[in-house]
């Protein structure tokens, strides 16, 4: 029978707890993974869905529409609402500006 001192155990436990926060911090921000023919929706609920498109009303659709412009940010308010910023989130670095510290 194999005998495990109490030290050994919690050192094990300690290092594994040291890895998989080293880990977790070292991740990046993921990108979204948006695709075509994809319909992407936030509701006046303040909820999301996704809604497979089709290519007949495709002009229809496209005529009240505007590109996002590129470097824009989302983000829900402490209010529950959808807001967009257009402008600097990263620092020189590349970190989030707005992160937890």
């Amino acid at each position: 029978m194999i005998s495990i001192s109490t030290k050994t155990l919690v050192l094990a436990a300690s290092i594994s707890a040291l890895a998989t926060f080293a880990f977790a911090q070292a991740a990046g921000p993921t990108p979204w993974e948006l695709k075509p023919d994809m319909g992407y929706a936030y509701d006046k609920d303040g909820k999301t869905f996704q809604y497979k498109m089709g290519t007949n009303n495709a002009g229809l659709l496209l005529k009240g529409a505007r590109k996002v412009p590129k470097g824009t940010l989302f983000f829900i308010g402490h209010n529950g609402q959808l807001y967009m910023r257009k402008g600097p989130y990263l620092d020189g670095d590349g970190s989030f500006m707005f992160g937890s510290e």
